[in-house]
């Protein structure tokens, strides 16, 4: 039965699993970096001068987001500038439900509208 749960749990080779999903975004600091970065483009500094947090910490946060894939990174010159990956965040959303709400019938309607 144990092994049965833990293959149900298992990552798609694209889909974020619904635990690391929960686990990424479980951190305050995390969702706060989350809402700048939705529909933008920010630096680390930007990101650490609006949070009044340390540089290294939103760095930090920032891996933990980027391994789950729910910020993309982008190079322009010395700056790495982030973005939210709204469709990958929508995507775990509706595992989470697929996961532990089967009999709910969720639909994943894209807006690309940023």
């Amino acid at each position: 039965m144990l092994s049965q749960v833990k293959e149900m749990m298992k990552p798609e080779s694209q889909t974020i699993s619904s635990i690391e999903f929960a686990k990424a975004i479980a951190d305050e600091t995390r969702q706060m970096i989350m809402t700048l970065c939705c529909c933008n483009k920010v630096s680390v500094n930007d990101i650490a001068g609006q949070l009044s947090v340390s540089q290294p910490t939103v760095s930090h946060h920032l891996k933990i987001l980027r391994d789950a894939g729910l910020v993309h990174s982008e190079r322009n010159g010395r700056q790495v500038f982030y973005s939210l990956d709204q469709d990958r965040l929508a995507e775990a959303c509706c595992k989470v439900s697929q996961d532990f709400a089967p009999n709910l019938p969720i639909r994943l309607v894209i807006d690309e509208s940023c």
